[in-house]
């Protein structure tokens, strides 16, 4: 049975940092495009970054410079460093696992399996 678990959730002041991690069962995440999705109430979930089975990255502009997608293979965990977190950064996190072929942070319906999510809340 395939499961991601997020963990490392918190709240931060605005320039701080956290480090989200995924744990995955059931599967060799290694071998997947993983990824890293978040939501606030009232928008869609949108795709921030991406991590190829090559471990080639992708970031959306508003993270880009700021946040680091990296995995450990051994433990076979996904994370998330976020650096400079700003307000607007605040929302629901989730890990999912890409599922399409397709290596990119979208769309939401390209990821088959989801983690629960982890609650990122920084102040201004």
């Amino acid at each position: 049975q395939v499961q991601l678990v997020e963990s490392g959730g918190g709240k931060v002041q605005a320039g701080g940092s956290l480090r989200l991690s995924c744990a995955a069962s059931g599967y060799t995440a290694s071998r997947n495009c993983m990824g890293w999705f978040r939501q606030t109430p009232g928008k869609e979930r949108e795709g921030i970054a991406v991590i190829g089975p090559n471990d080639l990255t992708i970031y959306v502009d508003s993270v880009k410079g700021r946040f680091t997608i990296s995995r450990d293979n051994p433990r076979n965990t996904l994370y998330l460093q976020m650096n400079s977190l700003k307000f607007e950064d605040t929302a629901m996190y989730y890990c999912a696992e890409e599922s399409r072929g397709v290596c990119y942070p979208g769309p939401r319906s390209n990821f088959g399996y989801w983690g629960q999510g982890t609650q990122v809340t920084v102040s201004s």
